[in-house]
């Protein structure tokens, strides 16, 4: 694999010197056509005479596939239109055409087109797809994408399957477009690639067709499992949301307490659309504090669309033994706005993570009212890693020169993630306006830290302080 254009510069020097093809890049690959494309004219500005540099046009017909491949990638357009006619010798230079149709030369492009034309079928346009669909993103590329849309267009559904799983998600969006006009993947098909498939894109695009394919009175039993079950919560949403047309709504209950909230979003909507009261659910549910079955959704679920009296019901939860479900009550008490400093301080020191880091964001509005030292004393080494970037984040925010002097102290930290937010601390800092002026100390700190900063800033920084430059 040609990682860039110095790797497509060494295939074409390798090329010039008479290895084969297919030995020197992976045919396969089009980024590896497309670096060679870049490097034979990058080759071409400092390797004198590189073949067929200084040759006529006419004087290609006695190249061999390897010495035409950089033909075709020559700076001089007249080679490459030439190398354009010669390419018909060898079929595996047709990835070199399909480049050379986004030419911006006119003459070779519109030769490159037309060969292009004339070559591809659906074999050839199955294989060069991925190369055509990146071609096609530079502009005079949408000529190649056009043609290629053309020929699938007669493939059968087994020969474009080999789209589907194509690494590059373009490709399988183009496939997967191509698959539901031509109606080519039953219902239950376009459920389950909504469900596999890793791409938005094509999450949104199958699991829409396929709901649209079932129209009201449809298969439901056969699509609406795999979009139910899938990890992604775009796809979720969507079979919560059919759940209402397929005459289901009660199956999008358990819904209300969905990791996803654009999932507990819908299923909102469903339950209500049925009558249903999905506050009075949430707030049921929250009324066991020490329920271990507590699903943590359930908790998020109640601030989204609860009131600042459901309040009452989270604060209990702030202790309770599941870390998600403590750390959805912090979230949920800043949903509502009711997060009070005293009530989250003690969740700054939780040994989950993840309810560190909903406690440092809840608390970043009171940052000013908390202890500096108590937050730098958690910033110390021997506190867990997660504790220390949640206090730092909000001294960093408090300010002060106790914000300054833990940042400084912490630019030699082993973990490297914390000693650049600590550089990018200390080059934020400016002095309180109600601090004091001329302290000796912020002087030091900032001489210590004096690789952070140009000498204009440097003295610039300590005149704010009130010190000498």
């Amino acid at each position: 694999m040609l990682e860039d254009i110095e790797g497509g510069t060494a295939a074409a020097t390798r090329l010039a010197e008479g290895a084969p093809l297919q030995r020197t890049l992976d045919v396969a690959d089009p980024g590896d056509w497309l670096a060679l494309d870049e490097g034979v004219r990058e080759a071409a500005c400092f390797r004198p005479p590189f073949p067929p540099r200084g040759k006529h046009p006419a004087d290609l017909a006695q190249l061999d596939e390897s010495r035409l491949a950089l033909a075709l990638c020559h700076r001089d357009g007249r080679i490459r239109q030439e190398a354009l006619r010669q390419s018909v010798r060898y079929p595996g230079l047709l990835p070199l055409v399909v480049i050379r149709c986004a030419d911006w030369a006119g003459p070779v492009r519109e030769h490159a087109r037309q060969l292009l034309s004339e070559a591809l079928n659906v074999d050839s346009a199955l294989d060069l797809a991925p190369l055509i669909l990146r071609v096609g993103r530079r502009d005079r590329g949408a000529f190649g994408v056009d043609v290629l849309g053309q020929i699938l267009r007669q493939a059968t559904r087994d020969r474009l399957a080999a789209l589907f799983a194509d690494p590059d998600r373009v490709v399988r969006r183009f496939a997967y477009r191509l698959a539901v006009e031509g109606r080519l993947l039953r219902p239950a098909e376009l459920a389950h690639a909504a469900a596999r498939d890793q791409d938005t894109v094509v999450q949104d695009l199958c699991a829409t067709a396929a709901l649209t394919a079932l129209g009201d009175e449809g298969a439901y039993e056969d699509v609406l499992p795999p979009l139910l079950s899938a990890r992604n919560p775009r796809t979720r949403s969507a079979g919560v949301t059919a759940l209402r047309r397929a005459g289901r709504p009660e199956q999008a209950e358990p819904f209300l307490s969905d990791r996803s909230a654009l999932v507990r979003a819908c299923a909102r909507y469903v339950v209500r659309q049925q009558g249903g009261d999905p506050e009075a659910w949430y707030r049921e549910r929250c009324t066991a504090p020490d329920d271990p079955d507590l699903p943590p959704g359930a908790v998020i679920g109640l601030a989204e669309c609860g009131n600042r009296a459901d309040a009452g019901l989270l604060r209990p939860l702030l202790v309770h033994p599941a870390a998600g479900v403590r750390a959805r009550a912090v979230a949920g008490l800043r949903e509502l706005d009711c997060a009070d400093a005293e009530r989250l301080r003690p969740l700054l020191d939780d040994p989950a993570a993840g309810v560190v880091r909903e406690t440092a964001a809840a608390l970043l509005p009171s940052a000013k009212e908390l202890p500096a030292d108590w937050l730098s004393e958690r910033t110390g080494s021997e506190r867990p890693r997660h504790v220390r970037v949640g206090a730092f984040r909000l001294l960093d925010v408090r300010g002060g020169i106790v914000a300054l002097r833990t940042a400084v102290g912490l630019l030699d930290d082993p973990d490297i993630k914390l000693r650049t937010w600590a550089a990018q601390s200390v080059q934020r800092w400016h002095p309180a306006p109600d601090g004091r002026r001329g302290d000796a100390e912020v002087g030091e700190l900032l001489d210590r830290s004096r690789h952070l900063f140009s000498d204009h800033v440097l003295r610039r920084r300590k005149w704010e302080a009130g010190l000498d430059g």
